[in-house]
């Protein structure tokens, strides 16, 4: 099952499949439709991703669902799915507790941001299946380089969440008593931003991470003043600095 909460500008999609929140075909169908729908809601300005329970964020894709006739609808619908988290306007965040593992490490990565239990494992063990992860093969080098890619992939290794954290394969690590509060802490944060400018935020960032600097600097800049200078917002945080006084986000 794939459940959307929504409360403001905050929504949750939440992965439940206990104990382990494997995702066979019908969540991955599940899941793509979630995320395309979470597409349309203009309003949401930070979306939580987490998986039900405490024991696994997710332990990956379902083996059963890698035979002949179901592993090329399984890799669609995944690959829809994590594309079009990828391509979501809305700043995403991964809460990570338990077991992260496969295609659930490969969910997580495409989110924005990742906090994660200190008690958590990370892994793509599918070496010892004898295939690879293709959205980590084409993520991963860039995010934690290429030796480090090959390392997780064809060792199938486990990594304990501080090594993750050192890797740059999560954002932040906290002791597990205080894990939900910090995640409360940090979308508390996120969401008393302006909405508009997170999300133009976002976008700019993406220039970075996928253009040379030469390109990716006047891209942003052109962002800037085609978009960011015609929100109230903006205009808002100038005036309320000048004046010394708190912004009042009208999210427009």
């Amino acid at each position: 099952m794939i459940q959307i909460d929504a409360t403001g500008r905050i929504g949750t999609l939440t992965v439940s499949n206990p104990p382990l929140n494997i995702l066979d075909l019908d969540l991955l169908e599940r899941l793509e439709a979630a995320v395309a729908k979470l597409g349309e809601h203009s309003d949401l300005q930070v979306l939580v991703v987490r998986g039900d329970g405490e024991r696994a964020f997710s332990a990956g894709v379902a083996v059963e669902d890698h035979v002949a006739d179901r592993i090329e609808p399984t890799l669609t619908a995944f690959h829809r799915a994590l594309l079009g988290l990828w391509n979501l306007p809305m700043v995403t965040l991964a809460a990570i507790r338990g077991h992260c593992l496969g295609g659930g490490l490969e969910l997580a990565a495409v989110c924005d941001l990742i906090v994660t239990s200190d008690r958590s494992k990370f892994g793509v063990p599918e070496i010892q299946l004898g295939c690879y992860p293709p959205v980590a093969a084409a993520l991963y080098p860039r995010r934690i380089g290429w030796d480090r890619t090959l390392d997780l992939m064809l060792t199938g290794r486990t990594l304990d969440a501080a090594e993750a954290e050192r890797w740059g394969l999560v954002t932040r690590v906290v002791a597990d008593d205080d894990f939900d509060a910090t995640v409360d802490e940090l979308v508390a944060t996120l969401a008393s931003r302006s909405t508009p400018v997170t999300r133009l935020s976002k976008r700019a960032a993406r220039f970075g991470e996928t253009l040379p600097f030469d390109q990716a600097l006047p891209a942003a800049e052109a962002l800037y003043l085609s978009e960011l200078v015609k929100t109230h917002d903006m205009h808002e945080g100038i005036a309320s600095f000048l004046e010394k006084r708190r912004p009042v986000w009208q999210h427009r």
